[in-house]
């Protein structure tokens, strides 16, 4: 017997939790799994809001069934095509052949081409409409948050908007569907490091659309991944508004790359510095250590990032390089970047990052600082500089 979670109005959570893929996308961990939400509204006509991940079909089905017993589904509405969200699409259609599949233009090739389905296409525009009797569904085209296809459905009646993966995060739903039903510190973590690494790329795209949005009376927003927002919508619409600004807290994020120590040593004496000047958020991060997402995330939530190296064969080392590669790509604008390292008979750990630093254009604190062999006084006066100017900085332009 499944839970039967009515939203409002006949609108029911049909999604399922996946506590068994470690890897999201097969890059991002899942410690503490995830959720594929799925939506069926109950009406005279029966729609379905996108579907959940096959390995999970099974599970969905049954959901389904016990809700609408041997009544057709009508329509399936794809507001996206990644596979997390559409993979059940041709086990549902194989359970009702007679559905029809609305998307808009750019939704259908993407069908075709992951599961040759080419019947029962419903194409719709940016502000149409679907009648399905009490509830009246519109659809606004978000193009690239974070896929070519994706959009949201808007129901008039509840008016609830169904975001996609917009407004979602990493994280199972431990029992809480809802906002107000959790402990959001979890939750907001994971949501930025979903942010940072799924949408952050296409920041530009998400402010298009929340201006898009802006005029909708929105009392529940209901994404694909992560809580409903029933309670305080306002909230995540909020975060993501910050987050696609690039707005930033005080504080500051070190990571490293180190072989035998010495970098990390670095690390520590700086960061010890910047607390002893009054910095209360401060994460040291060994880069070969802690999966990038965790300290992508930390690097959007805090206005000062400090990278560090040793050289290893003449190059950054290699997890802090991956890093880098990461944070190019990432569209990330407005931070402070400070540089450090260490070398042996040759260097290019320390050029490597100012290099990254001269293609991502951050404003640049201090002089870079590289050791040789071991960091020794010289390094550490400089270091302590390096502390004490970051500190200063943020104190003047975030206050005590």
């Amino acid at each position: 017997m499944n839970c039967r979670l009515n939203i409002k109005d006949n609108i029911h959570w049909i999604g399922v939790n996946d506590r068994e893929t470690t890897l999201f996308e097969n890059y991002w961990p899942l410690e503490q799994g995830v959720a594929y939400n799925s939506y069926l509204i109950n009406d005279e006509k029966i729609a379905i809001m996108d579907t959940v991940k096959f390995n999970k079909t099974t599970e969905y089905l049954e959901k389904i069934k016990e809700i609408i017993g041997d009544r057709p589904v009508d329509y399936l509405i794809v507001n996206h095509m990644e596979p997390d969200h559409s993979g059940s699409m041709l086990a549902l259609l194989g359970a009702y052949p007679d559905m029809k599949i609305v998307g808009n233009k750019k939704t259908f090739p993407f069908i075709e081409g992951f599961y040759g389905i080419t019947k029962n296409h419903y194409v719709v525009d940016d502000g149409d409409e679907l009648d399905l009797g009490y509830h009246k569904l519109k659809f606004y085209l978000t193009p690239m948050v974070h896929w070519p296809e994706t959009m949201m459905t808007y129901d008039q009646t509840s008016k609830i908007l169904f975001s996609m993966d917009a407004f979602g995060g990493f994280g199972a739903l431990d029992g809480g569907i809802f906002d107000d039903e959790i402990n959001f510190d979890f939750y907001e973590d994971e949501t930025r490091r979903y942010y940072s690494n799924i949408v952050a790329k296409y920041s530009p795209m998400v402010q298009r659309s929340l201006k898009k949005l802006s005029d909708l009376d929105i009392q529940i927003i209901a994404p694909t991944h992560g809580p409903i927002w029933r309670t305080n919508p306002e909230k995540i619409l909020n975060l993501y508004d910050k987050w696609s600004k690039f707005e930033a807290e005080k504080g500051v994020v070190i990571v490293y790359g180190s072989m035998y120590g010495n970098t990390a040593k670095m690390a520590d004496y700086l960061a010890r510095i910047i607390a002893e000047n009054g910095i209360k958020n401060v994460k040291v991060y060994d880069a070969s250590k802690t999966h990038n997402s965790y300290i992508l995330s930390d690097i959007w939530k805090y206005r000062s990032v400090i990278i560090g190296s040793c050289a290893y064969n003449t190059k950054v080392f290699s997890s802090v390089e991956t890093l880098l590669a990461k944070l190019s790509n990432s569209g990330l604008k407005d931070r402070w970047i400070s540089v450090f390292g260490n070398k042996s008979w040759s260097g290019g750990g320390v050029s490597g990052i100012e290099a990254f630093v001269q293609e991502i254009g951050w404003e640049k604190i201090g002089p870079s600082i590289e050791a040789t062999y071991s960091p020794k006084d010289a390094e550490f006066e400089s270091l302590k500089s390096l502390g004490k100017e970051v500190a200063q900085k943020l104190t003047e332009t975030y206050g005590d």
